[in-house]
């Protein structure tokens, strides 16, 4: 391990860093919010109709699989060489990702962008988390971490505002210009004058090569002489021209530059990563990732090719366990994750997943449902929600220092899993009283108590030199659950509502005389809907209450022991 991973005394102005790095992953979870409202804008953007969603599902699915796959690596990496350095890294990737979406011209390029926004996004988040365990000793280290988790929980807040904001003066592709200019600048006051030496003016002149080559403006490309770069060699491709070679050319200089100023350190961080075990556990959890995230959670339970995926995914789990086993440097050390906190933490965190999703996907489809409305209405009812979470993860942060995580968390969820079971019961003119925003508000609240406390107990239980990858693996262990968590309560809620709709009559035999504009049987339907949503909340409110037990019973009922 880098002797700045352990040591705070290494990290210069250790609490700017963190409040940049907390910024940073704010504007990163905003950015998983905004594609919600900028989709069909996005779209069309790339020639893909309204009706063509399927074919858009790469778009997000590309994210996730950025985003989980690779964080465990990401995570280890930053025990290896330090925190600020996979920041600053993490925020260039999460960079160049923006601007390759941001000046996509067709599908595998803006599904290519978000893979790369979904690396470095995910990325910044364990190396944070493990900044805090770096700077604060496990007893006080609670509330700072529920600062960062609610300010990543602000970031979802704000994501759908931005975007609202952005699409009403400006075409989709400005959210993600806008994503590459906070990006180097946060990564720039991260790295400081060290981010611009030789390496760094080549990369960024090959992020500006790259830019034009996608963006191919007219005033250059349409010009006798000043568009002959932008001709292409053969066929139409953008890529396959001589700016696009040029561009080439820069990434390879700047990788040489970069290769050869670190001297075989890169060798050095792989040879300790135990790159073999990050692939393959890297393949299995994107055998999860692409059997769950490409399905259509309000039809079927994973995609058509799901069976398949969970299968190789299965294979590669187990080719990963036995590589752990022999392996002398495994990427996920023996005993890591031996202790009830330890694995009680990723148990904990894969069952709010479960839960969570269900407010996350299942609340706006209510509020469409029953309101009607477009997808911005939808998205303001869930902010009831989500405007929680910050206050109830720094309250959760406070109170770690007075009381133990399980009861916190355990009391978190049960707070959550009880305004599910309200949310069970609730009427087609539910959102219309005031009282429905306080269920959401109070269910917010509940996850949002959990967050610091299930990041203390992980860190607390496990070395110094390990908290970048167990802080990744709560994050995959979140993810995933949510990913497995829509499908499953998919399922509950699609049986559900076939059950109603199959006792509904027909239109000719409610409305015999207009069964073409029949009213009882639209709102037969709508309340077959509404027992399917009914359903769902049930089944969240298990894993909520789940949850609050495994909790309990693994986390401690007493607070941080004081060092």
């Amino acid at each position: 391990m880098s002797s700045s991973a352990g040591r705070p005394a290494a990290v210069s102005n250790p609490r700017t860093r963190l409040t940049l790095a907390s910024i940073a992953v704010a504007f990163a979870a905003a950015d998983t919010y905004v594609v919600v409202l900028a989709l069909p804008n996005m779209m069309a953007g790339v020639g893909l109709s309204a009706d063509e969603l399927q074919r858009a599902a790469p778009i997000i699915s590309g994210f996730l699989l950025g985003y989980i796959a690779v964080l465990p690596l990401i995570g280890r990496i930053a025990d290896v060489v330090g925190r600020t350095p996979v920041l600053v890294g993490a925020l260039m990737l999460f960079a160049v990702g923006s601007l390759i979406t941001a000046a996509a011209y067709d599908l595998p390029l803006v599904v290519t962008g978000r893979f790369l926004q979904g690396v470095g996004g995910g990325g910044l988040i364990p190396a944070t988390l493990a900044l805090v365990a770096d700077l604060w000793p496990a007893e006080r280290r609670g509330l700072p971490l529920g600062v960062v988790g609610a300010v990543q929980e602000l970031g979802s807040v704000l994501g759908p505002l931005l975007g609202a904001v952005v699409l009403a003066v400006a075409d989709w592709r400005y959210i993600f210009w806008l994503n590459l200019v906070v990006a180097v600048v946060l990564a720039m006051l991260l790295r400081g004058r060290r981010l611009i030496g030789m390496a760094g003016a080549v990369g960024v002149l090959a992020c500006i090569a790259l830019g034009l080559t996608l963006t191919a403006p007219d005033r250059l490309a349409s010009g006798v002489t000043l568009g002959l770069p932008f001709v292409p060699f053969t066929g139409s491709s953008r890529l396959l021209t001589p700016i696009g070679v040029v561009t080439l050319a820069l990434a390879l200089a700047w990788l040489g530059l970069a290769l050869w100023r670190t001297r075989g350190r890169p060798a050095r961080v792989l040879a300790q990563v135990d790159l073999v075990g990050a692939v393959l556990l890297a393949l299995a959890l994107a055998g999860v990732v692409l059997a769950f995230a490409t399905a259509d959670p309000e039809r079927e339970l994973m995609s058509p090719a799901g069976p398949w995926l969970l299968a190789g995914a299965a294979v590669f789990g187990v080719a990963f366990a036995l590589w752990q086993r022999r392996t002398p440097a495994a990427i996920v050390p023996r005993g890591l994750l031996g202790t009830p906190a330890a694995w009680g933490s990723l148990l904990v965190s894969f069952l709010i997943g479960c839960a969570l999703i269900a407010a996350l996907v299942d609340v706006p489809v209510f509020a469409r449902t029953t309101q009607g409305g477009g997808q911005l209405a939808a998205a303001l009812v869930l902010v009831r929600f989500l405007v929680a979470l910050p206050v109830g993860a720094v309250v959760g942060g406070w109170l770690t220092r007075r009381y133990g995580l399980g009861l916190i968390t355990g009391a978190g969820l049960g707070l959550s899993g009880a305004m599910f079971v309200l949310m069970a019961f609730w009427s087609r003119t539910a959102l219309d009283h005031w009282w429905a925003t306080v269920v959401l508000l109070v269910c917010g609240f509940g996850f949002g108590l959990a967050l610091s406390p299930v990041n203390t107990a992980i860190l607390g239980a496990t070395a110094a030199d390990s908290h970048g990858l167990v802080s990744a693996l709560v994050v995959v262990a979140r993810m995933v659950g949510m990913l497995v968590g829509v499908s499953a309560l998919t399922a509950i809620g699609l049986r559900r509502y076939f059950s109603v709709a199959d006792g509904i009559k027909s239109p000719n035999e409610l409305c015999p005389s207009s069964p073409g504009n029949c009213r009882p049987f639209v709102d037969a339907l709508r309340d077959a809907a509404v027992s399917q949503v009914h359903a769902i909340f049930a089944g969240a409110a298990v894993c909520a209450f789940l949850a609050a037990v495994v909790a309990v019973l693994l986390l401690g009922r007493r607070g941080v022991p004081h060092t």
